[in-house]
């Protein structure tokens, strides 16, 4: 049996079966030493996969390599792996290792942190965090779903999809890399999707342009507040398809979770000043520091929130997400709402850019086919004069974090510095 999963998969990955994933696991979880730190590495999801089954069956502690962090030799620096594991490669002597080892309380994960505000922090995760994370997600699969994965695992937003799907005996299909035109053909077979809001608007722009059919289901979207507008364009594009939203951070696993109008606590939430504080069992354990582990000693999330009477949250965005300009303060997460609004915005980012007389201009970075003029009629109509960006900024497409969130770190560096974006 699996440690993480709970049995022997009944699922298919790929090409794989699930007795066939089993027994790949198993042998990659011989030749690792028990209890291990392990760095897994390499281009084959599904060997990444395997390798990361067989480390936890082995009671090890992985770190799935990501090449696009900003600094991957000081993430490596601060989880400082006992094995370099590359899926792709071939497999090491048979050191006998028993299997399964550990229990709940065995550390099985290193995620990290987005990285979307900065270098990438080393978390350190038990079995019994993720798996009491299954169940507060509330959402039911079988032998009869296909479960698309459209991003790498080394994003915690989709190993856990991934996982998840295979706790539940759902079969899955791992694309690896986003693609928005992939996913909406793997949508033709998948019932349910793992993705970010910005992925959701692509694949429905995709579905929207060719008319083409999609098996989905189920979607279930994290990594940021999904907008009324494209709510209403899931179920125009996909009729009857299900929509589960929910909140949570990489520290936090899942705090809220809506399954219809409104955004559900599935842990204890406390709403202080405006600031949200959790006390939750599906938290991690603390960072990884050169090697050492700092225990985890905040309950709070970094996000400003409203609790309403019947105990839904409402989430603010980050309470640092805030814009100092003409000594007026702007909530670039509110504004940001309003923008998506506009018709051809796929997404956007408001940042700030240096001034020497204002302190910062508050600039709007927008992906998609919306004009300017209209980005700007639609802010004079729905913001406050301090609130309009001063700089439109189009693009092709924002920076993202390989779990496709915009990669605001890179953003404001770029406005900082006067670079391309």
């Amino acid at each position: 049996m699996l440690p993480i999963l709970g049995r022997a998969p009944t699922s298919c990955v790929g090409d794989l079966s699930g007795p066939e994933l089993a027994e790949a696991a198993h042998r990659v979880a011989r030749r690792l030493p028990p209890g291990a730190r392990v760095a897994i590495s390499g281009s084959d999801e599904t060997a990444r996969l395997i390798a990361f089954l067989g480390a936890d069956l082995a009671g090890c502690a992985s770190l799935l390599v990501d090449p696009e962090w900003p600094d991957p030799a000081a993430v490596l620096d601060d989880a400082r792996p006992d094995v370099h594991l590359d899926a792709d490669a071939a497999l090491g002597e048979d050191l006998g290792t028993e299997v399964p080892v550990g229990d709940e309380s065995t550390r099985f994960y290193l995620p990290t942190t987005s990285g979307s505000t900065g270098r990438p922090k080393v978390l350190v995760r038990s079995r019994g965090s993720w798996l009491r994370s299954f169940t507060a997600l509330g959402v039911p699969l079988d032998a009869r779903d296909r479960v698309l994965i459209p991003g790498p695992l080394s994003s915690s937003l989709f190993l856990f999809g991934a996982l998840h799907a295979l706790h539940c005996g759902a079969d899955l299909r791992l694309l690896g890399r986003w693609s928005a035109r992939a996913a909406a053909e793997a949508a033709r077979e998948a019932t349910a999707v793992h993705l970010v809001p910005a992925q959701l608007s692509a694949l429905l722009a995709v579905l929207e342009h060719d008319g083409g059919e999609s098996a989905l289901r189920l979607v279930i979207c994290g990594g940021a507040k999904v907008d009324p507008a494209l709510e209403e364009r899931l179920a125009e594009a996909i009729p009857g398809c299900r929509l589960v939203e929910y909140y949570g951070s990489a520290e936090q696993s899942l705090i809220a979770v809506r399954h219809d109008e409104r955004l559900m606590p599935v842990v204890d939430v406390e709403v202080t000043g405006g600031r949200l504080r959790v006390r939750s069992d599906l938290a991690f354990d603390g960072y990884l520091e050169c090697g050492e582990l700092v225990p985890a000693d905040s309950d709070g999330t970094g996000d400003r929130a409203v609790q309403r009477p019947d105990g839904s949250l409402e989430i603010l965005g980050r309470a640092g997400a805030v814009i100092d300009t003409g000594a007026r303060l702007v909530a670039a997460e509110a504004v940001e709402a309003v923008l998506r609004e506009v018709d051809g915005v796929r997404d956007v980012v408001v940042a700030a850019t240096p001034h020497p007389r204002f302190g910062a201009l508050v600039t709007a970075v927008v992906e998609g086919e919306a004009p300017v003029r209209a980005l700007r009629a639609h802010a004079r109509e729905r913001l406050h004069p301090a609130e309009r960006p001063r700089r439109w900024l189009p693009v092709d497409a924002l920076p993202r974090t390989s779990s496709g969130k915009p990669a605001r770190a890179v953003i404001d560096e770029r406005l900082t510095s006067g670079g391309t974006l």
